[in-house]
């Protein structure tokens, strides 16, 4: 299984936007990747579509959206019209089409024995398809997330977290239980007393020692 820290492994892929290496294609930006069991299941297709409504708030942050399933292309191009007729917008991001299954297991999302025809398998076997990996520009998984079947993922709680992370890479900051952008953090342990004086000679709040609070440093 990958973690936090791992490298996300490179791949060639097909998908509905044509071919990609994955690093190449996410480039100095950071990424979402998130993973499917099959086409034309319910709970990810009210997940597709919203993704798709919510894409300019990634944009905004410099982040690509890219799905997978094992199903081939022309299977993703038809879930597409199911998906804008019944959630009103059609992906606008690449389906990666992982008919080998090679991105999966890379993953470490199906085992590495698995093989034969991707649209012969059910939902239910491929159900470890349900992760989302956060990437950053150094290629590097930030969050891995898994989900079962039957519960639609939080991608406003993906964004939040993109939010944190960004800020924390920036500012060497962390964030609290329930932070929302714009509300204090916490100065990273990584900081010492004398560097966090140089960044924030006002001072910060500290219950305990191990707890400075600063406001966002985010500029206004």
């Amino acid at each position: 299984m990958l973690t936090i820290g791992d490298n996300a492994p490179d791949f060639e892929a097909e998908t509905t936007e044509g071919k990609i290496r994955f690093h190449d294609w996410i480039g100095d930006s950071w990424a979402v990747l998130f993973s499917h069991p099959r086409d034309f299941t319910p709970v990810c297709t009210t997940e597709l579509g919203y993704m798709a409504r919510i894409k300019p708030e990634f944009d905004k942050r410099n982040v690509k959206i890219i799905g997978l399933s094992v199903d081939p292309v022309d299977n993703h191009e038809q879930w597409s019209k199911d998906i804008e007729e019944t959630q009103g917008t059609a992906p606008n991001y690449p389906m990666i089409a992982d008919t080998d299954f090679q991105v999966a297991k890379a993953y470490g999302m199906l085992p590495a024995d698995v093989q034969g025809d991707p649209t012969e398998r059910t939902p239910a076997q491929n159900a470890t398809l349900r992760n989302v990996f956060v990437v950053g520009p150094d290629k590097k998984i930030k969050l891995v997330l898994i989900y079962p079947m039957t519960t639609g993922r939080n991608f406003d709680e993906i964004l939040r977290v993109i939010d944190s992370l960004r800020l924390g890479a920036e500012h060497q900051v962390a964030t609290p239980a329930q932070w929302q952008p714009g509300e204090n953090v916490i100065i990273s342990g990584a900081v010492s007393n004398e560097q966090a004086k140089e960044k924030y000679p006002e001072g910060w709040e500290e219950p305990r020692p191990y707890i400075r609070i600063v406001p966002d440093p985010t500029p206004a």
